[in-house]
């Protein structure tokens, strides 16, 4: 197809002005014409006809291609100290490339390192419950030596990343975006961290590119097309997280999923996800696990982070009910059954039975013979 950093990756740069709408027709009629230099060079007509698409679709391709600059569009990368890689060029991710539907372009700050990766996406609208679990499977994950990769939205995703920069370890971030418009805004400090910390930024659509609705969904199976497998830690029926996870299931990666309580609306995709045969997740070591044999080399355990002793990150994430319960339990010498919980703090059952809830799904403490104990 010729030198990719010629014409051919000029014209793949232009289209991708168009391309990042939907590319998997784009990427038929590459194959047609070979290439996408000889692509933009066909009329509207043309590519109607012969490539199977409506001519108003047609029409739209050569008007946008034709008021895209590419040049300048490499230019305002380099500026912001970012690559844009296509298919033809080295350091393009080769799991990626293996999808139905791969980015035509991808901009690229900070580094993809050649390790496995591991979604873990959810809900902007997290639960105290999701937002911790999310970042304790991302601090197992990352300590593993495995990359985390999220989308950089709210919530789930936020708590993911942090949790990977804070412990050391590498995060990968897909936007929906242009990498000069992140969003959520107060995200940017996380998104340079990320870029500065061994990890990258990624995103398929141009430099500028808003955060048009659309470009979301498509960003999920970035997300998912990065990763060995997807962890959907919270999330409705028809969250992105669930969309990242079809994504993944399409891709032919392993799903994973956190349950959560059966009353709460953010627990109704991943307890979905569970009933219809993905795996459970809860610790690092069971994503890790999902990993084929030969991705496993060089990775360390995945060691739950209350090992040897509940972590202080882990307190730092329960909610007021949940440390105070912790606390009262890890001042009984024997431990406490949840009759003598409910007494102790002077609750209703249901509060006390939310709160040791969250203590067991955070692996601080452990259950033996209705008492419950701290773990170690």
């Amino acid at each position: 197809m010729g030198d990719p950093s010629g014409e051919e990756r000029l014209a793949r740069v232009r289209l991708n002005f168009f391309a990042c709408y939907k590319s998997d027709w784009l990427l038929r009629l590459l194959d047609l014409y070979g290439g996408a230099a000889e692509l933009l060079r066909r009329p509207a007509a043309e590519l109607a006809a012969e490539g199977g698409v409506m001519p108003e679709t047609a029409e739209r391709l050569k008007a946008q291609t034709a008021e895209a600059d590419p040049e300048k569009e490499l230019l305002a990368a380099r500026r912001a100290g970012a690559s844009v890689l296509t298919a033809l060029d080295e350091g393009y991710p080769e799991l990626l490339k293996r999808i139905y539907d791969p980015p035509l372009v991808i901009y690229l700050r900070g580094e993809l390192r050649p390790v496995p990766a591991a979604a873990i996406v959810g809900t902007r609208k997290a639960t105290a419950y999701g937002l911790r679990t999310a970042g304790r499977l991302a601090s197992e994950v990352a300590a593993a030596g495995a990359a985390v990769a999220s989308g950089l939205a709210r919530g789930v995703d936020t708590a993911a990343h942090e949790a990977a920069v804070e412990g050391g370890g590498v995060t990968w971030a897909a936007l929906g975006t242009g990498l000069n418009r992140v969003y959520p805004v107060e995200n940017k400090r996380l998104a340079e961290k990320i870029a500065g910390s061994g990890g990258a930024l990624i995103s398929e659509f141009p430099m500028d590119r808003g955060p048009l609705p659309a470009n979301f969904p498509r960003r999920n199976r970035v997300i998912s097309g990065l990763s060995l497998a997807t962890v959907v830690v919270e999330g409705g029926f028809e969250s992105g997280a669930m969309i990242t996870a079809r994504f993944a299931i399409d891709q032919g990666r392993e799903v994973l999923a956190v349950p959560g309580p059966v009353d709460s609306p953010v627990s109704r995709g991943p307890n979905y996800l569970i009933k219809n045969g993905a795996y459970l997740a809860e610790t690092g070591e069971d994503i890790v696990a999902c990993f084929p044999p030969e991705r496993l080399f060089g990775l360390r355990p995945a060691r739950s982070c209350a090992t040897g002793g509940p972590a202080e990150a882990l307190l730092k994430r329960l909610s007021p009910d949940g440390l105070d319960t912790y606390m009262a339990i890890a001042g009984a010498e024997e431990g406490l059954n949840a009759d003598e919980v409910t007494s102790r703090l002077g609750w209703p059952v249901q509060r006390a039975a939310a709160a040791l809830f969250e203590l067991e799904t955070s692996s601080l403490l452990k259950s033996r013979n209705g008492r419950y104990c701290r773990s170690a």
